[in-house]
């Protein structure tokens, strides 16, 4: 059976005049050449669902006139990577990362800023903030004074995500109340407030977060080396080459003892690990000078 037959069979209502293997195959190369998102002939039926909206919106009558002009319009070529992204997250997910953190890293940070010195963080591929704001309150503590004495101290967190829609929903660290319910009864209380029906994240944590969008195969700006690294579910879109890049990149943004967290179904292959020491499930550390 072809693609095309596939679809006709899994949505009849899907005429090859609107949109056909060939747009398929155009869309994929650029997910791929844009953002490095591999897109196999299964998910055929995503791509047409997650796009049909942009393409009636841009006034395109099918998704090859869209295909054109995502190839000649940056700005819609963004739109475009932005909805095949998956942005499905939630508080607290996989929580083994926080408690690793909160048990094994944060008590020597916490020594080193109270020392004088700084720890940078990044939440790479933050999506709409829940693993930022995750990090973030697991990072201030349980107790209250603790954490906001932590909060003036050197301390930042970058969140970088391609898509930009969900920065905005990050940044305005407002969510539903019932969203916040895997978050740890304690952190919860400490470090968000009640807004009605929604709940927000309070200002001393917000204040440490820096927002950017960033598409992690292009160039990285900042300046400087992390102590912890979280790029968790991203890599799972990525072919095998184009992630033994993007970890080799991340060892070498890491301080000596620097921590990289990723997804429970991801795994570090290739020259990184020359550099990196696995910790746990999912979790390794760099190797000191």
């Amino acid at each position: 059976m072809s693609l095309m037959e596939a679809l006709n069979t899994s949505m009849p209502g899907v005429s090859p005049g609107i949109y056909d293997e060939k747009d398929f195959i155009a869309i994929s190369e650029i997910a791929h050449a844009e953002a490095g998102i591999v897109l196999p002939a299964g998910k055929a039926m995503l791509v047409y669902s997650r796009l049909a909206p942009l393409v009636r919106n841009s006034g395109c009558a099918t998704f090859g006139a869209y295909v054109m002009r995502i190839r000649e319009d940056a700005a819609e070529r963004s739109k475009t990577i932005c909805a095949l992204t998956t942005n499905h997250t939630f508080f607290y997910r996989e929580a083994h990362h926080f408690e690793h953190f909160a048990n094994e890293v944060r008590p020597g940070f916490v020594d080193r800023l109270r020392g004088g010195g700084k720890v940078r963080l990044w939440s790479a591929g933050s999506s709409s903030g829940e693993e930022t704001w995750s990090l973030l309150m697991t990072f201030l503590g349980p107790d209250q004074a603790e954490g906001a004495d932590i909060a003036r101290r050197d301390v930042r967190l970058l969140a970088s995500d391609i898509a930009t829609h969900a920065l905005t929903k990050a940044r305005a660290a407002t969510y539903r109340t019932e969203d916040l319910k895997p978050v740890p009864d304690a952190l919860r209380r400490n470090w968000t407030q009640s807004l009605g029906e929604d709940t927000a994240i309070v200002p001393e944590v917000q204040q440490i977060a820096r927002f950017r969008t960033l598409n992690l195969l292009g160039d990285w700006p900042m300046q400087g080396q992390f102590d912890v690294i979280f790029c968790r579910n991203v890599m799972i879109y990525f072919d095998n080459p184009t992630k033994e890049r993007l970890v080799a990149r991340f060892a070498e943004k890491l301080v000596p003892g620097g921590w990289l967290y990723i997804g429970h179904s991801e795994r570090v292959t290739g020259p990184a690990m020359e550099h990196l020491s696995t910790m746990g499930p999912t979790i390794y550390r760099k190797r000191s000078a």
